[in-house]
């Protein structure tokens, strides 16, 4: 090859090198989440839907299993300098990011890469939840309250109305004609503590712990052994010696039980009507209803549960722009409303639950509007504006422990509760000390 063939080679290298390439891989932001079944794949449905809304950016969802090993598996891929963008973490988690410095608040991240959110859209519940200051922490995403199921076909056949019941005395009138029917499980629950515990002290304006429920600093001391909880704790432990209420067990094991028809009265997340609604297909028809309350006892709210998105810290700066501009796409009413009137997690703003009823949604899904209704009904207090406990997980365990007690008669209500109380303490006082 002669030189001056070699110098126009180089030339052309040099130009062509000098221009940048028309096909730039879109930066990936990773997104940890704990949708299972039906929520995993509507969970992959709308970040596809991002995905194909922009070219800049990939949002890859992942399942890292439930909501414990999912907050756990952050935390530790922080403490590795691997963190995701982006974690899904129930609202057990909460306190547990908010202390933990690894958490870029979502308020930051937007105002940072001027992209605007109307927060003031959002539910009141919601919003009140996740903010410190004022300022929301973590992006909402999938919001429940625990509301009230009825199988209609064992209340006919129990001579029953067909009428959810508004109280626990109607709860357990009916669920003995349940019984006497020969219905398996007249009454039962999923969730234990946070539907019987934590929702029942908020929704008759009771005190869970300290410091407002842990809103006005770290609680250090359970409430939940006065005469409200003992109360309670007696109605069960009652149903569970005469029959009719069945104990299926933590978290949703429960739900299995109504999902087979076997109950007739059942407490469980607002999140459960999408599950239900397909397994109870050609096989029963059921019903909703507000939560029942208890006689004597002031007027409080249901409170939320679900979880949020939170940005870690330790990312490159520049991806963050793709985490706020996906957050900016779910804020987005329409995909607020498609998002709950798919899941059956509650509308998160005002103007989403607008849309769904301008679309003649709830009309259709008249079960769906239960939760919302039930809220908006409620009163908001210190009492019931939500839980925010150090390692919040551990201290249900404990709850859970003793309530299992309680209802196989091996303690007495006001002795387990007082059990729970002790070992909830120490928890909440590791954890204050740590992060003090």
């Amino acid at each position: 090859m002669t030189r001056s063939a070699l110098g126009v080679l180089v030339a052309a290298a040099v130009l062509v090198a000098g221009f940048p390439s028309t096909t730039v891989a879109a930066t990936e932001i990773q997104f940890w989440h704990a949708m299972t079944g039906v929520l995993d794949e509507r969970v992959n449905e709308i970040t596809a839907k991002f995905n194909a809304s922009q070219s800049d950016y990939v949002v890859k969802a992942v399942n890292k299993g439930s909501y414990p090993e999912t907050l756990n598996a952050a935390i530790a891929a922080y403490r590795a300098k691997q963190p995701p963008h982006v974690v899904q973490v129930f609202e057990v988690g909460t306190q547990t990011m908010l202390s933990s410095g690894a958490v870029y608040p979502v308020h930051q991240l937007m105002s940072d890469h001027k992209f605007a959110i109307d927060w003031n859209d959002l539910i009141g519940p919601v919003k009140s939840y996740y903010s410190t200051g004022g300022q929301l922490a973590s992006m909402a995403f999938n919001s429940s309250t625990p509301i009230l199921y009825y199988n209609k076909d064992h209340f006919k056949k129990a001579g029953l109305p067909d009428k959810a019941p508004s109280t626990w005395d109607e709860v357990e009138a009916m669920a003995k004609k349940l019984q006497a029917a020969g219905v398996k499980c007249p009454f039962g629950s999923a969730w234990p503590s946070w539907v019987l515990v934590e929702n029942m002290h908020a929704y008759h304006d009771q005190p869970f712990a300290d410091r407002s429920n842990g809103f006005d600093g770290l609680a250090t001391t359970l409430k939940i052994n006065g005469p409200f909880g003992v109360k309670m704790m007696e109605l069960l432990a009652r149903g569970a010696k005469e029959g009719w209420f069945t104990y299926g067990g933590r978290v949703n094991k429960g739900e299995a039980l109504m999902t087979a028809g076997e109950c007739g009265i059942f407490t469980t997340s607002s999140a459960y009507i999408g599950n239900l609604t397909r397994a109870a297909e050609g096989k029963f028809t059921w019903g909703t209803g507000f939560l029942p309350r208890l006689a004597g006892f002031p007027q409080g709210n249901s409170i939320i549960g679900g979880a949020t998105l939170w940005v870690m810290k330790g990312a490159k700066p520049g991806e963050y722009k793709g985490v706020a501009q996906f957050f900016k796409y779910l804020a987005a009413t329409e995909n607020q409303a498609w998002w709950a009137g798919v899941t059956g997690y509650l509308p998160l703003t005002n103007s989403a639950t607008k849309a769904l009823e301008a679309s003649g949604h709830y009309a259709k899904n008249p079960h769906q509007k239960t939760a919302v209704s039930q809220m908006n009904s409620g009163k908001t207090t210190p009492n019931s504006q939500g839980i925010r406990l150090g390692n919040f997980n551990s201290v249900r365990d404990a709850i859970e422990e003793q309530m299992e007690n309680i209802f196989s008669g091996n303690k007495t209500a006001k002795q387990g509760l007082d059990d729970a109380v002790v070992k909830g303490n120490e928890i909440l006082k590791e954890f204050a000390a740590l992060y003090k």
